[in-house]
């Protein structure tokens, strides 16, 4: 009884945990990249600032829009949430860590960017179009890398539970691996693109020719706005989260952990995290966007990183 109690209070913690950082994370990025090009910055705080303006604000919506322009953003919105609540941080057991399959994670991702591109593409319009075609296009050569560098978990953990995964990686059990090294590398190009950052998108362009992600967003407004921001934010959060649950889990606490694990394994995720986003920043500063026509080759060579970390993995598996 008290175990599944300490379960549900880590999920709870770890909801309200996710929700009040995303919007922090992305503030914090921002923060740091304009103190990198010498200028002040707004405050981390912005993007809930921003937030709480849109949410205030009813959208405006086009003559010919449909429901999905109504529904979608709600949908991507819970989605993206439901993900990232199944995403391990700072402790394992959770109530829902049954149902934390990384194929779930995936399905959920791509629920939440079909969403984007249907309203991308409900009222019409070109640039919309276009950023929906290229969104669907790039999740093409996306997805196939994730699922493969899945598989080398699978493999590694017999089991495609991120919570059965991470616990097997924090162990150390199976050492150094350069199929790990190869997956990681896969998994970074591909959460790069699925969050539209540099240099596959940037997020904080206004020339519509070279847009992704805000292409599709142009006719939002209001606090359907605020959710696709939102979401976009929960994206990033879910993606760094899961880099340092499988790649960096040491200090998570274990399940059945009591509140003093907890308020350490608390500590380790924001560190963990904090690096991430600062190794973000320094590398959008130090590197320029690519041409559109690049992307598929970027995305292209992660999957054959995924590939090849699965073919090692299975080799040497195979071998001992």
């Amino acid at each position: 009884m008290m175990q599944a109690l300490a379960a549900i209070l880590t999920q709870l913690l770890h909801v309200a945990l996710v929700v009040l950082a995303a919007p922090l994370l992305v503030g914090g990025i921002r923060w740091l990249k304009a103190r990198m090009l010498g200028r002040r910055g707004a405050s981390p705080l912005q993007p809930w600032r921003d937030l709480d303006k849109l949410l205030r604000k009813r959208p405006v919506l086009a003559e010919n829009a449909s429901a999905v322009s109504e529904v979608a953003p709600y949908l991507g919105f819970a989605a993206c949430l439901t993900a990232l609540a199944l995403v391990p941080s700072f402790a394992l057991g959770m109530a829902l860590a049954p149902l934390a399959d990384l194929l779930l994670v995936a399905g959920l991702l791509a629920l939440a960017r079909m969403a984007l591109a249907l309203t991308g593409l409900d009222v019409g319009t070109a640039f919309g179009g276009l950023g929906a075609a290229r969104e669907m296009s790039f999740a093409s050569f996306a997805e196939p890398a994730l699922l493969v560098a899945a598989l080398s978990f699978v493999m590694l953990a017999g089991s495609s539970n991120l919570d059965q995964i991470a616990a097997a990686l924090r162990d150390g059990g199976f050492g150094l691996r350069i199929s790990l090294a190869l997956a990681a590398a896969a998994m970074l190009a591909v959460a790069v693109a699925e969050n539209a950052r540099v240099p596959v998108d940037n997020p904080a362009t206004h020339l519509e020719l070279t847009m992704v992600h805000e292409a599709m967003l142009l006719e939002s407004s209001g606090r359907h706005l605020a959710l696709w921001e939102a979401q976009a934010a929960l994206r990033l959060t879910l993606w760094l989260a899961l880099i340092v649950a499988i790649f960096l889990p040491f200090g998570t606490a274990p399940a059945g952990a009591g509140p003093l694990a907890w308020a350490l394994g608390l500590l380790a995720w924001v560190v963990k995290m904090a690096g991430l986003a600062l190794a973000l920043a320094v590398f959008e500063s130090a590197i320029a966007k690519m041409r559109v026509f690049r992307v598929p080759e970027f995305l292209g060579a992660a999957l054959l990183l995924a590939l090849l970390a699965a073919a090692l993995l299975f080799v040497s598996t195979g071998l001992s």
